[in-house]
């Protein structure tokens, strides 16, 4: 008897041991995936990349997990990148997908193959919390005062909370799935980007009556105290105030996972800081000593620190891949006197890169990029070339499902090397300037930036470098990261070489 109950319990043992790595599998082989996606950061900016404005929480997640040094987002500036990351396809492929009004009709279709339409054909639950700027509804634009649609939910996402564009463009209020949040139907929303609508008083007529100043193109209706790009009246309940804004993201998020705690989910966190207008809640206001865009900064990085407690809390940070970056480079002036440029000190938010925002040269795409999954990465550095736009490619192959890649044309697999596994990555990426400048980076560190008519410097406003130039430019950014020193003339073979490589993608259809 003693020999059957030792064998019966024997037994038991190696089903519950059976069940447990087979569970133990199946979440290292479909983790959570959440990317908190970062506004304006730049290479320099966070305090592992070189930063002296502390972000302990973002460290933490490059110390325990894998910093990556040659990672690119496909443009300098927001709308653009953002729809490379979500599609697969590099923005410049079509007319109309640069940086969109705030009125703007969705910019990327029904139909179209996309991120987390990939991660929901893999059984996941999608979301969007943040910043969107990618437009809504159809050719007439959103419906601010009914149903808008088309947007996240029809494009893959199975909730969606929304900054419609950003915190600068009017209207200032939130998008909760198909509807404005705390909308009063009696008060109506008004919003024009030709003409001033309604009796709200604007920036330019009444300055007044602001607690922040504008500097360039910011100068139309108020709201909070702030002149904003674009005029609107009405949905005064559903405004929003800038101080709260990432709190209200950050309980969104946490109200998110939460509810998702039980079944794989993909989150992507799209946060409003550190874009302008940078109006950090009180708590952290005056406290980083490099003024409100340092204080913003702070407030990113408590926002990633909230994030990581509410993963820890619900017992799924193991089995968690969190990727951190940013959709480009970074930028002082960028529309209000905040003083960001007087009170920059020895910060150095492009670190050793030339140029910025909206710019060829490499501070305007190099950005950030760390992936932290304890369960399925080694912590570690890397400088593989890596480009946002292969976020559709990899996931869809480690998760076994198929996309269109007609559609998702650019996105390669680099599963291995997004995770450490690989030193090899792209053998080349392109970069999108403002104006559609174009440039080709090469895996052996080279770089070449195509001619240009534009002018030198950014004419509304940052004291920034275009990067723009008749002559064809070439540099071997590997040695000259700051790209000082043109070898056009001096190696015609490499040239050549990048120039064909890059009419090659660019023909490609």
């Amino acid at each position: 008897m003693r020999l059957k109950t030792s064998i019966l319990c024997f037994l038991v043992l190696i089903l519950v041991f059976s069940c447990n790595q087979k569970q133990n599998q199946t979440a290292v082989e479909k983790p959570n995936v959440l990317i908190i996606y970062t506004d304006d950061v730049g290479y320099g900016d966070i305090g592992i990349y070189g930063g002296l404005i502390p972000t302990p929480n973002i460290d933490v997640l490059a110390e325990t997990g894998l910093k990556f040094s040659n990672a690119y987002a496909t443009a300098a500036t927001c709308t653009p990148s953002r729809y490379s990351f979500l599609t697969g396809e590099y923005a410049w492929r079509a007319k109309g997908r640069g940086v969109a009004p705030g009125d703007a009709q969705a910019l990327i279709k029904p139909g179209t193959e996309t991120l987390p339409a990939v991660f929901k054909k893999a059984g996941y639950q999608t979301g969007v919390i943040g910043k969107w700027h990618l437009g809504l509804g159809d050719e007439k634009g959103p419906d601010w005062n009914g149903k808008i649609s088309p947007g996240p939910l029809e494009i893959g996402f199975d909730y969606s909370f929304l900054i419609p564009a950003t915190g600068d463009r009017v209207p200032t209020v939130f998008v909760e799935n198909h509807r404005v949040v705390n909308l009063d139907p009696n008060d109506p929303i008004k919003v024009s980007y030709k003409e001033k609508v309604g009796d709200w008083p604007t920036g330019k007529d009444n300055p007044e009556l602001l607690t922040t100043m504008w500097s360039h193109g910011h100068d139309q209706t108020i709201v909070n105290g702030i002149s904003r790009i674009g005029y609107m009246e009405g949905g005064t309940a559903a405004l929003w105030r800038d101080e709260d804004i990432a709190d209200q993201l950050v309980d969104k998020a946490k109200t998110f996972l939460s509810e998702n705690q039980e079944k794989p989910f993909f989150l992507f966190f799209s946060t409003h800081d550190i874009h302008v207008p940078r109006i950090a809640n009180e708590r952290f206001q005056g406290k980083s000593g490099f003024g409100p865009r340092g204080d913003v900064l702070l407030q990113l990085d408590w926002t990633v620190g909230e994030l990581l407690k509410k993963l820890e809390e619900l017992g799924i940070r193991d089995n968690t891949m969190i990727l951190f970056s940013s959709d480009n480079g970074p930028v002082l002036d960028d529309g209000y006197v905040d003083q960001a440029k007087e009170l920059i000190g020895d910060h150095k938010p492009s670190r050793n890169l030339r140029g910025g925002k909206y710019s060829a040269f490499e501070a305007g795409t190099r950005v950030p990029l760390i992936v932290n999954w304890p369960a399925g990465i080694k912590k570690g550095e890397t400088d593989v070339l890596f480009s946002q736009v292969d976020f559709l490619a990899s996931f869809s192959a480690y998760l076994k499902i198929d996309f269109n890649k007609e559609q998702a044309i650019d996105s390669q697999n680099h599963w291995e090397a997004l995770t450490g596994k690989s030193k090899s990555g792209r053998t080349g990426l392109v970069q999108e300037a403002v104006q559609n400048v174009l440039s080709y980076v090469s895996s052996d560190g080279f770089k070449y930036i195509s001619p240009s008519n534009g002018p030198a410097m950014i004419q509304w406003g940052p004291e920034i470098e275009t990067g723009f130039s008749k002559s064809e430019q070439l540099y071997d950014i590997k040695n000259d990261p700051s790209e000082q020193v043109n070898m056009a003339d001096m190696n015609q073979a490499k040239l050549e070489e990048m120039k064909k490589a890059l009419q090659q993608i660019v023909s490609k259809q």
